[in-house]
């Protein structure tokens, strides 16, 4: 990975790119350091710390925005659900479908269009449940008398929105200019800053409790090594399907008759299942942050005992939110049919099977087989910090497994695109 940056970082066009992805990520960082007005962020930090998993979990992932009251603090969520909404439409609707698959640039253009209106709607709504929670009584005291007023919530409604429309801005800028995808690196810098936070709690614990926290950082760190050794490994596992092609002679020449594979990737969806099934989980909480019920009362109970993030239904409920989003995931990027008829079309076939409905239904139940041994993946990553976080002692320093595929798939999607580039260009050093 180093000699593939340091190679890339020898050719103009590639430093250029480079430079243009280094100068946003300072850019973002700086914005990340700039507070909402009207709220008394030493209060708020101080909230946060007793205000439960959930709250945290999107803390870590918003790069420790929501504790500071950050301008960024909803970071780049809001675009990835409107993107995520409006993928799901397009099965849905058909119109959407022809406009994404059919209409060209133009086409891409809309649908653009269409995900950043999206944005700005989701980011209102969740700038708004956020103000709701900091005047709850959980947060007693965060926010200033400026805002209490109307003229405060909407200053701190509205800074919340604007950030989260800058953070999709550069977002898109360094897709386009940069190299790699720039929602993805947005990510990984949010979750990569959050590392000194971490390093100075176990700072802290060697110094109150040395005797009992040297096991406890060797857990963290063997349980570290083996999570992203596995990620990496299931990311880069495929199963791959001989394919092959019929010879044929047109003219004076002959075409076809060579082998190939149809790749299929283990995890073919990615991350976006846990996202999906991240959001659709703390429905309850926000829903508790809008009525605010009285402490005791069933709701209350639901959302923060029943329903907490360490509790067993919870965590049952997450883990199957993300096999039914791998699935769906699944059948959305990969069509059987579709790819059985291209098969066809082109003289190609599955030794064993004939062309036509015997080759879609073998491809079909490869990749249900592919797709549940992704879902388990997915579920153990996923899992695996919440069950910890019921451990003894270990639950300040729980593994964020979706925090560490995101770094991992990040880290390989970028080294990925970098190659690319280089091979475009040429490269003789890494073609060698």
């Amino acid at each position: 990975m180093i000699e593939t940056v340091r190679n890339a970082w020898k050719i103009p066009d590639l430093r250029k790119k480079l430079l243009y992805v280094i100068f946003a990520i300072i850019v973002f960082r700086f914005a990340h350091a700039i507070h909402v007005p009207y709220i008394n962020t030493a209060m708020l930090a101080q909230s946060f710390s007793s205000a439960g998993n959930l709250l945290e979990y999107f803390n870590v992932l918003a790069g420790g925005g929501l504790e500071q009251a950050s301008i960024l603090a909803l970071s780049i969520y809001p675009y990835i659900n409107s993107s995520i909404i409006i993928q799901l439409l397009q099965v849905a609707i058909p119109a959407l479908e022809r406009l994404a698959k059919e209409g060209g640039e133009e086409g891409k253009r809309k649908i653009a269009f269409i995900t950043r209106c999206l944005t700005l709607v989701l980011a209102a709504v969740m700038a708004f449940s956020y103000y709701l929670m900091l005047k709850s009584s959980a947060f007693s005291g965060v926010l200033k008398a400026q805002g209490s007023t109307l003229w405060g919530a909407i200053v701190i409604i509205t800074t919340f929105t604007a950030g989260s429309m800058f953070v999709m801005w550069l977002a898109e800028r360094m897709t386009q200019k940069g190299i790699g995808n720039g929602t993805s690196i947005i990510l990984f810098i949010g979750i990569v800053s959050r590392g000194p936070a971490i390093v100075q709690t176990i700072i802290n614990g060697w110094t109150t409790d040395a005797a009992s926290w040297w096991w406890k950082t060797i857990v963290i760190l063997i349980i570290s090594i083996a999570i992203i050794a596995f990620i990496i490994y299931i990311t880069n596992a495929e199963r791959r399907i001989p394919i092959q092609y019929a010879k044929r002679v047109v003219g004076r020449k002959q075409y076809g008759g060579q082998s190939t594979h149809l790749p299929m990737k283990v995890n073919m969806s990615g991350v976006m299942p846990v996202i999906f099934a991240s959001t659709i989980t703390s429905v309850p909480a926000t829903i508790v942050a809008f009525a605010q019920p009285a402490e005791g009362s069933f709701w209350h109970n639901f959302a923060n005992k029943w329903f907490a993030q360490s509790a067993p239904a919870y965590i049952i409920v997450y883990v199957l939110l993300i096999f039914a989003f791998a699935y769906f995931y699944s059948a959305i990027q990969f069509n059987p049919i579709e790819v059985a008829n291209n098969l066809r079309k082109n003289g190609g076939f599955i030794p064993g099977f004939r062309p036509g409905r015997p080759t879609s239904d073998f491809i079909s139940k490869v990749l249900n087989k592919v797709t549940m041994m992704g879902a388990i993946f997915l579920a153990v990553i996923a899992g695996l910090p919440l069950i910890m976080s019921n451990l003894p002692g270990l639950g300040g320093l729980a593994i964020g497994g979706t925090s560490v595929m995101i770094m991992v798939g990040v880290a390989l999607e970028t080294v990925k695109a970098i190659e690319n580039e280089m091979l475009l260009r040429h490269y003789k050093g890494f073609l060698e």
